[in-house]
């Protein structure tokens, strides 16, 4: 009979090399009870029961694959989650094996000064996605913007249609050539429209363009759009704003007044 010990060992060696292979997805209830299990089995192996709990995960979409039609369309989204998204989950588990995996957001602070190989890509790219499922809403369902987040748009950039004006001018690709995102952060109290490349962050010390929270994100990379709207970026970023989740960006602009980044 296999004792603990060797048991917990073969475990330790087999699940970090699976965990790559493919995305974990399971529900709340799923992973507390494979943890109970798993604290059975390995008993004096609490160290690497923990390291296990802790990998990144990729999260599922809070709305279903076509909920954001027709600005972004269903095969679009499915390779992005499953297959982009997927990618930058297994790079940062691998890039962090063996080492303490705290949650993504904190991370980000030293992704591009503190030279750990493949976290400020996978690492970016993680936290990048998980914040993009979470900025959209199916159209109708992302309400509006909250009065202190509207007044904040207005004093910034004089009205709503001035912001997207801007906006859409730090997008379209002589602006931000190849690929990268365009972000809404909280500087201080005030707001700014800032662009980084690849999978950079504002949340990133030393990041172009300089630092701040990230309220509204979007993705220019090709892969989020050129399915459906090929080299038309600019229309893309357009019809994007039809699935903006109003809600959710008002209360990340509420907390990054008080110093808080979005986490995950």
């Amino acid at each position: 009979m296999v004792s603990c010990q060797k048991l917990a060992v073969a475990l330790a060696f087999a699940a970090p090399a699976a965990a790559l292979r493919a995305p974990v997805m399971m529900s709340a209830d799923a992973a507390r009870g494979a943890g109970d299990r798993r604290s059975v089995l390995l008993g004096g192996a609490s160290a690497f029961v923990a390291t296990v709990a802790n990998a990144y995960e990729l999260p599922d979409l809070p709305y279903p694959y076509e909920a954001l039609e027709p600005s972004i369309d269903v095969a679009t989204m499915k390779i992005h989650h499953d297959k982009h998204h997927a990618t930058y989950i297994a790079g940062i588990n691998n890039a962090l094996e063996g080492k303490d995996q705290p949650p993504i957001a904190d991370l980000m602070k030293d992704a591009i000064t503190g030279g750990v190989k493949g976290v400020r890509n996978s690492g970016g790219g993680v936290y990048n996605h998980d914040f993009f499922w979470q900025v959209m809403a199916p159209k109708g369902k992302g309400g509006s913007p909250s009065a202190a987040l509207s007044a904040a748009i207005d004093e910034a950039f004089g009205s709503m249609d001035a912001f997207k004006e801007k906006w859409a001018a730090a997008a379209a690709p002589a602006a931000r050539f190849g690929s990268g995102w365009v972000w809404l952060v909280v500087d201080g109290k005030e707001l700014k429209i800032t662009s980084t490349p690849n999978q950079d962050n504002p949340l990133m010390d030393g990041v172009e363009g300089g630092t701040g929270i990230p309220i509204i994100g979007i993705d220019v990379w090709e892969h989020a759009y050129y399915l459906k709207y090929q080299n038309r970026r600019p229309e893309y970023v357009a019809a994007w704003w039809d699935v903006v989740n109003w809600d959710q960006v008002s209360s990340w602009y509420d907390d990054a007044l008080a110093g808080k980044a979005p986490q995950f």
